[in-house]
């Protein structure tokens, strides 16, 4: 999608990442394979919101959908409590073997652990308790992780969804959406819908990054 309606001015956006500590070189190594290889990775931004969430909440379990290189997994072992631990779910095999990889490079292999298969099949057999959740998968299935992983949630458990807005284009009639997006555009704009209204959470829509939904189980 191009991206002509940016949801944060651009200059607001670099000032605020600026801001951001640095993360470790083996971190930013990572980020940066990731970026050149066109691995989507949390954006800057997004990835301080997450260190601040992490920081606030303090969570024991945290679920991951959607692992990737194992990037922002390693981003919230590095503000979690010595006894938290990660749980994250990617399916895509070249990507596994290589979050696996980092976890290890970082001595992180014990305090993460990685399933390789697919998310919705995952969350049914996972019999886990978790008070925090990140999804940034497949985005037309939001509704289908979200609905499945806050059956695993406890209460007052914070569900963070990454790119929301869809750089923009959520407010687009989808008739002025390419074709081939037009069904992830509108389950997203259904996804976002049903979290705002639903009884069970409680919801902000952020506009950082490509947005981001915070909810909190009630």
């Amino acid at each position: 999608m191009d991206n002509d309606f940016p949801i944060v001015n651009e200059r607001v956006t670099a000032y605020i990442n600026s801001l951001a500590p640095d993360n470790s070189r083996e971190i930013e190594n990572i980020r940066e394979k990731a970026e050149k290889e066109y691995v989507p990775i949390i954006k800057r931004e997004t990835e301080s919101l997450l260190k601040t969430l992490i920081t606030l909440k303090s969570p024991r379990n945290i679920l991951e959908i959607g692992a990737a290189v194992g990037y922002s997994a390693l981003i919230m072992s590095g503000c979690m409590g010595v006894d938290s631990n990660i749980t994250t779910i990617e399916s895509f095999g070249k990507r596994v073997k290589e979050a696996n990889e980092n976890f290890a490079a970082l001595g992180m292999q014990d305090r993460i652990r990685l399933i390789d298969g697919d998310a919705l099949e995952v969350l049914d057999i996972l019999d886990d308790s978790f008070d925090m959740v990140f999804i940034d998968a497949a985005k037309g299935q939001y509704g289908e992780f979200f609905n499945k992983a806050i059956k695993l949630c406890l209460p007052g458990a914070v569900i963070l969804t990454d790119n929301v807005l869809q750089e923009g284009t959520i407010v687009e009639s989808r008739y002025l959406i390419e074709q081939r997006d037009r069904t992830v555009h509108s389950r997203m704009r259904d996804f976002l819908y049903d979290i705002t209204h639903r009884d069970d959470v409680s919801t902000s829509i952020i506009p950082i990054g490509d947005g981001v939904a915070l909810s909190i189980v009630r």
